[in-house]
């Protein structure tokens, strides 16, 4: 993942999916469907060993369960101890995957419908649940709080399979559709905002940490009390799993609960666990926009006025219902740090989200300049 600020909803949350779904659905399957009483659950990843697969498996194997991943091999040539792991690709070779049941699939990796129904109807009559992992920046608006009756987006051409800034979103919510065709009354939809905290490859959340550890002065944007919403991907991973095990189904939004937590206090919690001196200064949207042009946005901050105003107050009623737990700031901020003091030299060095340190001196510098000219 590149260098990137813009504040479009599919470059802000860097996943997106959704349908409207129906109100808080526990039903169809009494029990265990599928397997023995005697046998461990089973569970396959499509995917499995990107940023939240590893956490994903990891809780699973916790506890007890059979886990299986499908991929290409790529980041774990020699597969993941104590897993199976099948080897195919998602856009049509999936012949590993033929024959085999379990319990249920966590889909983590689709972003093109054509290739999630491919697999969603190859393994629909072998598994008992479907779970597709989404994100709120499906929703068709962002101006406002949403919830899972909210709108989605949608695409003006529905065959296009280049997955972009401004596709990204729709395509997603046209793979929700694909899987619930494949399993009706056996899909669940997740919609997470910022997955964060050890493993993020995306380094939105980890730049906040790390810049505050690194002292001096600092920019920070908005005001301290601006919401903002995260979920930890250990958080996140659990949860989904307790999903799957009670057949849950139904679609779910999956963040921390709006004004649970704030920038300032991501701020205050970052300089507490790093015991950094740190000189923050809080600078207006507007000045920011002027900075660093349109492009400019600041996960997991966003405006509190305008489109993306409803950004960080989504509703999560339907997943506190289901047992959602949100940790402490503290822990995850904490845990950031410590996993990003282990990463290569060049990654610790070259984050991929951020304000360069360049560019964040010279914009403190020209917010200083213009508070002197204002005060004379």
């Amino acid at each position: 993942m590149t260098h990137d600020r813009s504040i479009t909803r599919r470059r802000l949350l860097g996943s997106a999916a959704a349908l409207a779904a129906t109100g808080l659905a526990t039903g169809g399957f009494a029990g265990r469907a599928w397997g023995s009483a005697s046998a461990p659950f089973s569970l396959l990843i499509l995917g499995g060993t990107g940023f939240i697969g590893p956490h994903m498996t990891e809780q699973a194997l916790a506890r007890g369960w059979k886990v299986t991943h499908f991929n290409r091999g790529r980041r774990d040539p020699d597969g993941v101890p104590g897993v199976e792991t099948l080897l195919g690709d998602r856009d049509g070779k999936l012949d590993a995957l033929r024959g085999r049941r379990w319990d249920a699939v966590i889909d983590n990796s689709g972003y093109v419908p054509r290739i999630v129904k491919m697999s969603a109807e190859l393994l629909a009559p072998n598994v008992g649940q479907y779970l597709f992992v989404s994100s709120v920046s499906a929703y068709a608006s962002l101006a406002t709080a949403q919830d899972e009756t909210s709108p989605v987006a949608k695409l003006k051409d529905e065959t296009v399979e280049t997955v972009d800034n401004e596709t990204f979103g729709g395509l997603k919510a046209l793979c929700e559709q694909a899987a619930e065709r494949a399993l009706p009354g056996r899909t669940t939809i997740v919609r997470p905002g910022y997955i964060v905290g050890p493993l993020d490859p995306t380094d939105r959340f980890t730049y906040w940490p790390v810049r505050v550890a690194r002292g001096g002065d600092m920019l920070a944007p908005g005001t301290p009390a601006d919401p903002i919403q995260v979920i930890d991907a250990r958080d996140l991973t659990a949860w989904m799993l307790g999903l799957v095990e009670k057949r849950h189904l139904g679609t779910y939004n999956a963040v921390s609960a709006p004004r649970q937590f704030t920038m300032g206090g991501l701020i205050e919690t970052s300089r507490k666990v790093s015991g950094a001196k740190t000189d923050v200064t809080w600078l207006p949207a507007d000045f920011l926009e002027q900075q660093f042009g349109e492009q400019a946005s600041f996960p997991p901050w966003a405006p509190t006025v305008g489109e993306y105003a409803g950004l960080a107050l989504t509703r999560v009623d339907r997943a506190l219902q289901t047992g959602l737990t949100i940790r402490p700031l503290e822990h995850t901020v904490r845990d950031t740090l410590a996993w990003h003091a282990t990463r290569p030299a060049d990654r610790q060095a070259k984050l991929r989200s951020g304000i360069e340190p360049e560019k964040e001196a010279a914009v403190l510098a020209a917010w200083r300049a213009r508070q002197t000219r204002g005060a004379a």
